[in-house]
C-alpha cells in the first residue's frame, strides 16, 4: 500500500507525457508546408523531422521551368501555412497566384542573401561567356550554399512552431555538420587535377563547380542547342582537351547529347540536379565527375 501513491504519480506522469505527445502529433498533422522541388523537401525534413509532412509542387521527372501545378495541388495550397521558395523560374509565375489564393500563407525565400551569378554559356579556348540577363537558380547544388538556405528554414519553422524550436535547432546543427563533412569529402575528390573542365548539356552545375574549383562547359545556351559553327568549336575544344564525357540530366531529351558524344568519341552520363536523395546524389555526382576528370587528365 505504501507504493500506491508512487504508482498513481507514475501513471499521472505517463498520462501527461502521452497527452503532450498527442497534442504535438495533432499540431504536426495540422501543419502544411510546401516547397517547389524535391531537394528542398530533403532540406526541410532534415530540420523538421519526418513527423511533419512536406509537400512538393514539382514532382519527379518534371521541368521546373515549364511545370504547372495540378488542381489538387492548388486545393492543398489553399490550406498551407508555409511555402519555401528557392528562386526557380516556375515561382516567378506561380507564387503571386499562390499568395492571392492563400494570403495567410507565409512565403520564405531561402535564396535571400545568396549572390547569384549569370548562367554560363559556351567556353572554349579557356574563355568563358555568360548571359547578361539570366541568373543561375541552381543554388541547391552547392553544399556551402545549402548551409545558408538551412538557416532560413530553421528560422521559419521555429516561428511557425515555437514549442519545437529546440528540436528544430538540434536537427539543424546535425544537418550543418553533415553538410560540412560532405563539403570536405567532395573537395578531396577533386584534388590533383590540372584540367578541371567538365562538359554539361544544361549549365546547372555552376555553383557546384565554383565550390570545388571546376570549370563547367555547357552545350546549350538559354535552353537552345548550339548552331553548327558553335557546335564545331565545342567539339574541337573537347577533342583538344581530351574531354570524353558529356553530362546530361534526365529531365531533358538526350538525342542531341548522343550526337555530340559520338562526335568526340565519348559517352553520355546522367547526373540529376533534382534528386530528392540529395546527399547521396551529390556524392554520386561528384564520383562521376571525378571519373571523367581522370580520363581528361590522362597523360
Amino acid at each position: 500500500m505504501h507504493g500506491q501513491p508512487n504508482i498513481i504519480k507514475s501513471i499521472s506522469l505517463i498520462s501527461i507525457s502521452l497527452l503532450v505527445l498527442s497534442s504535438q502529433s495533432l499540431a504536426n498533422q495540422q501543419l502544411s508546408i510546401f516547397v517547389s522541388m524535391l531537394p528542398q523537401k530533403f532540406f526541410v525534413q532534415k530540420i523538421v523531422g519526418q513527423s511533419i509532412p512536406v509537400h512538393v509542387i514539382i514532382p519527379k521527372g518534371h521541368n521546373p521551368v515549364t511545370y504547372g501545378p495540378k488542381p489538387s495541388q492548388i486545393t492543398e495550397l489553399s490550406h498551407a501555412q508555409l511555402y519555401f521558395a528557392i528562386g526557380v523560374p516556375f515561382e516567378s509565375i506561380w507564387l503571386p497566384k499562390f499568395k492571392a489564393l492563400n494570403p495567410k500563407m507565409h512565403i520564405v525565400h531561402t535564396e535571400y542573401y545568396i549572390k547569384k551569378v549569370a548562367m554560363q554559356s559556351h567556353a572554349h579556348e579557356k574563355s568563358h561567356k555568360q548571359h547578361d540577363t539570366t541568373l543561375d537558380p541552381h543554388i541547391w547544388l552547392s553544399p556551402p550554399l545549402v548551409m545558408l538556405q538551412a538557416r532560413h528554414i530553421l528560422m521559419a519553422v521555429s516561428n511557425l512552431v515555437p514549442s519545437q524550436h529546440s528540436l528544430f535547432e538540434s536537427n539543424y546543427q546535425a544537418f550543418i555538420n553533415e553538410l560540412a563533412a560532405l563539403d570536405i569529402e567532395l573537395m578531396a575528390l577533386f584534388k590533383g587535377f590540372s584540367n578541371r573542365t567538365i562538359m554539361v548539356f544544361h549549365p546547372a552545375w555552376g555553383y557546384f563547380c565554383k565550390a570545388y574549383h571546376l570549370n563547367q562547359m555547357p552545350v546549350e545556351i538559354e535552353g537552345k542547342e548550339p548552331k553548327p559553327m558553335a557546335l564545331k568549336k565545342l567539339i574541337d575544344y573537347s577533342q583538344s582537351n581530351q574531354i570524353k564525357t558529356l553530362f546530361v540530366q534526365p529531365q531533358f531529351s538526350q538525342k542531341s547529347a548522343q550526337v555530340i558524344a559520338e562526335s568526340i568519341q565519348g559517352q553520355v552520363v546522367e547526373i540529376d540536379p533534382l534528386s530528392e536523395d540529395w546527399t547521396n546524389n551529390m556524392r554520386n555526382t561528384a564520383i562521376k565527375i571525378q571519373q571523367s576528370l581522370k580520363m581528361t587528365n590522362q597523360p
